[in-house]
């Protein structure tokens, strides 16, 4: 969601608030702005609907000087785009300037009692109901700000992550959170905040993860003090980042989602690295073993994820009941929580995240721990809120993923899955020795064939072409593969904002079967293993409607190309392992289509890349 950066120290801000707000870009969004106390002790907003290019231009007739300041990057819910909407805002007398990401609940309330008191608002944000309330405080309780935050924060529902600074106090930053990430980064006499480590990687390592309903005060040379909302002192724990500069850029491609296509051999060979031993056809989890007596007791396994996560569980799903015999649900996070689930003690919840900060996942693992039940994350970024808040689980170890779209992450979670699942079997004794072998092996051989596939990226860009004018398409898959029709045609939506939908194949009969003339492009995942005969039937009823058939098929095959316009080749691999190959040309096709359509692949509209707040 919204970008978040903060500094102060010995260097002039503006360039690092810039900067990070450049690498936040990736987070989706749709106006900046910065504020900056000068020199001269005045404190400066400037802010603009549009691209940080846009600041930029603003900007670069002003004077930026300082070396405290505050930027934001917004992705609008109260309040349209515009230039009086963005952050940061300012407090009624212009001394404190905010900037805020989340959703303020009962600002509407806080705003009229705010308004009967003589306050006065620019913007339709809830945001600026939080920097009036701190300066209500200040005026009404005669206290400093540092004793105005919390007090305010006491009055606010709903989730934030919040970064102030004063123009009376210009060594100093004050920083919140409550349900939106926000870390701060350690240096020599000097501090970064940021929502991400993407903006502080370039300038420090160290790094302090603050924690839920935590303020942090972070002032020039001083060491960094840390409470709750009580104003009861908290420990502050420095810790390593796992991040290289090089991770973060583009690395010669033209696109942040090119890049991290053509990364996944290497990073699903990372997801496997210490965790699987071909040598004697066994996985190793930590998460399974050190929990080993609880999950091998487990009932039932309810998965939880939004989005690519939630495809991605759906393939979990059917490769956890396949080895393990145990029965496995997988809920939408935002209707899980809002809803009545049943849950016992003797459930294992797994919540799949990329970000480990996607608020509704979140909201569903703190509802299953009210219910007793064990919790197991898989998410990517270390320290996440997920990871923090679950009682066991896995990293997929992939890196940070940049495109808002997801690609990389896809296939680490399914991946990662599988090693549950198998890591499961084996403690369970549900799966023999020579077929687990035969997995693992096979497993093994995944990021090679990968490879293989995206050698023929330009066959793919070449074809994309042909279907720039399509503005429906229909993607079908049967067992393992229908999750992957479902994620191919997300894809497709996200980046090119052509209509599409996954379907299962034998469901095209009772309803999408409707839709099909020569006009419609029908994306078909037919891989040689599973039901493939069935799946050949299908295909043969689009085509007797004269639908234009793109199909993926396995290496060899000649029967359903024979059917097909087009059609993509995938080395043969175990069923269960189908959808990671399955689904790199669909995710070849979302983007060679986007481009051809000349669409903005890495940030598209109206998209952020974590979902933060509801």
């Amino acid at each position: 969601m919204c970008g978040i950066v903060g500094y102060v120290g010995g260097r002039q801000a503006y360039p690092i608030l810039i900067k990070g707000l450049t690498r936040l870009e990736y987070r989706g969004y749709d106006s900046a702005g910065v504020a900056l106390v000068g020199e001269d002790g005045a404190l400066s907003v400037y802010k603009t609907k549009g691209k940080v290019k846009d600041l930029e231009r603003i900007c670069s007739a002003q004077d930026v000087s300082g070396s405290i300041g505050i930027a934001h990057t917004r992705w609008a819910t109260h309040g349209e785009p515009s230039d009086v909407n963005s952050h940061p805002h300012y407090s009624e007398n212009h001394n404190l300037a905010l900037i805020h990401n989340g959703i303020i609940e009962n600002y509407q309330a806080l705003k009229t009692e705010l308004c009967r008191h003589g306050y006065h608002f620019q913007s339709q944000t809830d945001t600026e109901v939080v920097i009036q309330l701190i300066q209500f405080m200040m005026d009404t309780r005669k206290v400093s700000w540092e004793e105005a935050v919390p007090l305010a924060l006491n009055h606010v529902v709903g989730a934030y992550a919040l970064v102030i600074i004063d123009k009376e106090e210009p060594d100093k930053i004050i920083a919140a959170r409550k349900g939106s990430p926000l870390l701060i980064g350690v240096g020599e006499n000097e501090y970064f905040v940021a929502s991400d480590a993407s903006p502080i990687i370039e300038y420090t390592n160290k790094v302090v993860y603050l924690g839920e309903e935590q303020i942090a005060y972070i002032e020039r040379g001083k060491e960094l003090r840390v409470t709750d909302l009580r104003s009861v002192e908290q420990t502050a724990e420095v810790q390593k980042l796992e991040l290289s500069l090089s991770e973060i850029e583009k690395g010669g491609f033209p696109h942040f989602m090119l890049k991290e296509i053509f990364e996944q051999p290497r990073t699903l060979s990372a997801s496997m690295k210490g965790r699987l031993h071909p040598e004697i056809g066994t996985v190793t989890l930590s998460g399974v073993i050190d929990n080993r007596e609880r999950l091998l007791k487990a009932e039932r396994f309810v998965i939880c994820a939004c989005g690519t996560s939630w495809h991605a569980g759906l393939i979990g799903k059917y490769m956890i009941e396949e080895l393990t015999r145990k029965p496995v649900e997988v809920e939408y996070s935002s209707e899980f929580r809002y809803r009545k689930p049943v849950l016992h003690p003797s459930d294992v919840v797994i919540a799949i995240s990329q970000s480990g900060e996607t608020a509704d996942t979140l909201a569903a693992v703190n509802l299953a721990r009210e219910a007793g039940a064990f919790l197991f994350g898989i998410c990517n970024v270390v320290g996440s809120s997920i990871a923090r808040a679950t009682d066991s689980g896995c990293y997929t170890h992939i890196g940070p993923e940049i495109g808002v779209a997801s690609t990389k992450a896809f296939t680490a979670q399914v991946t990662t899955l599988f090693l549950f699942a198998l890591s499961m079997a084996e403690q369970l004794g549900t799966v023999s020795d020579e077929h687990r072998a035969q997995l693992v092996s096979e497993l093994q051989l995944i990021p090679d064939k990968i490879a293989r596939i995206l050698e023929h990226d330009k066959q793919i860009a070449d074809l994309a072409k042909v279907f720039t004018y399509a503005h429906n398409c229909l993607y079908l898959g049967r067992g393992y593969n229908y999750p992957v029709a479902l994620e191919g045609a997300l894809k497709l939506k996200e980046i090119s904002y052509i209509h599409a939908e996954g379907y299962p194949a034998a469901e095209m009969k009772h309803g999408p079967i409707a839709l099909i003339d020569e006009e419609m492009p029908v994306i078909v995942i037919a891989p040689r293993r599973g039901n493939y005969d069935k799946i050949l039937s299908n295909i043969q009823e689009v085509k007797a409607r004269k639908g234009r058939i793109i199909s993926v098929v396995t290496e060899g095959d000649s029967d359903v190309k024979a059917l097909s316009d087009w059609s993509f080749e995938i080395p043969d691999t175990e069923e269960c392992f189908e959808p990671i190959l399955s689904i790199i040309p669909l995710q070849l096709l979302a983007y060679h289509i986007a481009i051809a359509k000349g669409r903005d692949v890495d940030q598209p509209r109206n998209l952020a890349k974590s979902v933060t707040v509801e």
